[in-house]
Formats: structure tokens, sequence, C-alpha cells
């Protein structure tokens, strides 16, 4: 018997939206060829053509078109988000020197980790350029504005490494720069392109803030579990990362038990089947379960944002998008 493959909603959302996330991928191409530097393309076709969700572009798309706008200047914003996006993978992939991204070896491996810091600067200023051609002040001031708080979260991130006194306050100010921010601009500018009303906005960023949120703890949950696109089990652990599992297990955490943490994400002394001990404590404090738990509150916060937008099936479908984040939890 033949296996059905299952439709999921951003399966959906992808076929709603197919034509004009056509034009995203034409404008992406467009404009990431350089004449007088061909690494750019090169190096931006390998990561763009990973075969990425493009959950961003989506929506930006989704949240214009539900509010009824049928102009081109919401696919240069989306195509705007998925570059700003590209920039920052490829940025993140130097700092945490990694060698993998969407199960492909990754830009600075293949390359160098200049010519990634490079094109990552390139893909901003196409970026930008992008934006001021919507000539809207208002969706300028909110996209450069993620682009400063993507960049602030990520050397927070940075600093809180290792750091065993890292809190959950600073944990979510961590993923609503590195993570939330580009998902709340992204829906909240498809909004102002449309000309819907503040409070259909301010519900658009709400939901989009939500959603990144939601995004973001599951990936943490998904670091304990490896996944199918690459990234295999106890990254985030190997890194010394302040994910929410370990900053709740290092809270609960006396003994020996702290002395395990302290010398593995602290110290970054780390044996044979230390991944295997810190999953066990995790798991003894309860720790993944509490932030699935969390996830599926952010989630609802953002299915809750969106009845104040217009009903309809695009609604619909960003509805069931937020719970679809959780759900990849296994």
């Amino acid at each position: 018997m033949t296996q059905q493959l299952q439709i999921t909603p951003l399966d959906r959302l992808a076929a709603a939206l197919a034509e004009p996330l056509e034009g995203v991928g034409e404008t992406i191409r467009a404009r990431m060829v350089s004449e007088h530097a061909p690494r750019i393309p090169e190096v931006t076709e390998h990561l763009i053509g990973a075969g990425g969700k493009r959950i961003r572009p989506m929506l930006t798309l989704a949240a214009s078109r539900l509010c009824g706008y049928r102009g081109m200047h919401d696919v240069r914003l989306a195509a705007t988000v998925e570059f700003i996006h590209t920039a920052t993978l490829l940025h993140d992939d130097v700092v945490d020197q990694s060698g993998q991204r969407r199960g492909r070896p990754t830009a600075n491996l293949l390359w160098d980790n200049k010519s990634s810091v490079l094109v990552g600067d390139y893909l901003f200023a196409r970026a930008f350029q992008l934006m001021v051609e919507t000539g809207n002040l208002r969706v300028l001031d909110i996209l450069s504005n993620a682009a400063a708080t993507i960049a602030e979260g990520e050397v927070l991130q940075l600093t809180a490494a290792s750091d065993l006194a890292t809190s959950e306050a600073t944990y979510l100010k961590i993923v609503r720069g590195k993570t939330a921010a580009l998902f709340s601009a992204a829906t909240e500018t498809g909004g102002i392109i449309a000309g819907a009303d503040d409070e259909v906005v301010a519900a658009l960023h709400v939901y989009g803030d939500a959603l990144g949120i939601a995004f973001q703890m599951v990936d943490d949950l998904l670091d304990w579990q490896g996944d199918d696109i690459g990234k295999n089990t106890g990254d985030d652990f190997r890194e010394r990362k302040m994910t929410l599992p370990i900053i709740r297990a290092v809270a609960g955490a006396e003994g020996d038990d702290w002395a395990f943490w302290a010398r593995t994400i602290g110290k970054g002394r780390q044996e044979d089947g230390d991944l295997h001990r810190a999953r066990a404590l995790i798991d003894a404090q309860g720790a993944l379960e509490s932030v699935r738990k969390d996830a599926l509150g952010w989630a609802d916060r953002g299915r809750e944002a969106l009845t104040r937008c217009p009903p309809g099936d695009l609604r619909d479908m960003l509805a069931d998008l937020s719970d679809y984040v959780v759900e990849r939890i296994r």
C-alpha cells in the first residue's frame, strides 16, 4: 500500500499563495545577481536553493492578501524578508562554526568565512533597496528596526552563551531578537502595505511575535530529538547555548548535577556520555514538557490575535500554521 503524504498547513498556505510566491522567487533570483562578483550568486543560490520552507515571505504575502492587497509591493517585501533571513543564516553559520545547514554543507565550509560574511552583507543591502522601492516609510522603519533587533539578539545570545545565570527573561529577549523580530515584521508590514487599520496591523504584529517565539521554542526542543533538516541531536548542548530546556534544568540543579552543568556548559569541558546525562537531567526536571506547554501557549496567543483580523481562508490557514509549528515536536 502506498503511503499518502500528509498535507500540512504550510503546504496549504504555499498552494494558496503559489502565484505571488513565484514572483518572490523571480525577484530573489534577479536581485542576487552581481555583475562584478560571481561568487555572490553562487553562495546565495547554494543556501536559497537548499529548499527552505520560506515561511517568513509567506507570512508577508498572507498578511497583505488577508487585508485585501492585490498589488506587487508585498512581493518585494516578501523577498526583502527572505534576503534578511538568508543574510542572518550566512552570518550565524560563521559565528557558530556550523558545517551543516538544511542537510547540506554550509557556505562557510564550501567557500570560507569571509565569503559568507560579505555575501550576507550584500543581501542586507539588497533587502534595503527592495524596502525603499515600496515608497512606504513606515515599512522601512519596521524592517530596518527588525534588522537591528536581529543583530542585537544574536549578540545577546553570544554573551549569554555558557552563562549559567542566564534567566528566562534574557532567553525571551534573545528569542524576540533573533527569531520573532523578523516574523512580526513580516506580518506587520504585510498589513501596512495593504492599508489595514491600526488594530489589524497591531494584531498581525502580535501574531508574528507569538508565532516566532513558539517556533524558536520548538527548535530548542527539536535539538534534543534531532530532525529531518540536518540538525544533530545535542548541537545546542555542544555549543553551550543556554536554551530554555537547559535554563530550566540548571535552575533545578543541586550538588553533583550543578557541578555537571558548571563543567559542561560553564567551562566547556565535555566528555563522552555527557550528552546522555544532560538529557537525563533535563527529563528529571520535566523541562522538555514544560517548554512544550509554553510553546503551545504562545501558539494560542497568536491564534487569538488573528480573531481581530478579517475572516477568510487565509486567516484560517495562519491559525492552523500556529498549531502546526508546535506539532513539529514528536
